[in-house]
């Protein structure tokens, strides 16, 4: 399957996590990842699973990021966009061939069953298959990430447009999916409420699609 994912988006990320330009608190970014990751992969989750809609289950990933961080929203949603990815590589094309840079990600066992539970109906015009829109989740983290820690200029917006004109050029398996500009626009959405409501959850942005598809056809 061709992954329609925005890597430079994700390496911007990467880097900006690299860098330590957004400083990090005394719980640390790795451990907050593996808890969650393994959250994710439990029998617990699965159980949640049968009984919680995904957008439901998307609540209570992100509510167990912020209780694991103490609160610190910036930090769980920094944490949230790495822990949803559904790849653990970026393939980034060079004159001299592709170069593979890993990703802050667990094991591959765990990484596995992880991707395997993780939501995949996050839209109404979600796929019916088994990944689903998996990949837009970390666009929605990210983007939300960005947006709450620099609104300015609209900075968010203009890296989601930009990495996904230009990626083409530079990431093997990229291209522009307009779902990823949806996704985009509801974690900026996300932060927003989140800024005027610190207890806001994913769901009640997720959701704006929802209507807006049934109102517009979308």
């Amino acid at each position: 399957m061709k992954n329609k994912f925005s890597f430079s988006f994700v390496f911007l990320l990467w880097l900006l996590l690299t860098f330590k330009i957004f400083p990090q608190e005394e719980v640390s970014f790795y451990s907050g990842m593996f808890y969650l990751s393994n959250y994710i992969a439990s029998e617990e989750f699965l159980k949640l699973k049968e009984t919680n809609s995904d957008l439901e289950q998307i609540d209570i990933i992100y509510e167990k990021a912020v209780s694991f961080f103490k609160g610190n929203i910036s930090e769980a949603l920094l944490c949230l966009t790495f822990t949803c990815l559904p790849f653990n590589k970026i393939d980034f094309e060079t004159p001299f061939g592709i170069l593979k840079i890993p990703l802050p990600s667990p094991p591959k066992v765990l990484f596995n069953k992880r991707l395997t539970n993780l939501p995949k109906n996050l839209f109404i015009s979600s796929p019916k298959t088994d990944f689903g829109d998996k990949d837009k989740l970390s666009h929605f983290f990210g983007n939300a990430f960005l947006h709450y820690n620099i609104s300015a200029f609209n900075f968010s917006k203009f890296m989601g447009i930009f990495v996904e004109k230009t990626e083409e050029s530079f990431f093997a398996n990229g291209g522009f999916d307009k779902r990823d500009i949806i996704a985009n626009h509801l974690g900026e959405l996300f932060a927003e409420m989140l800024k005027l409501n610190p207890a806001a959850k994913p769901s009640k942005a997720l959701l704006t699609y929802q209507l807006l598809y049934l109102r517009d056809g979308l």
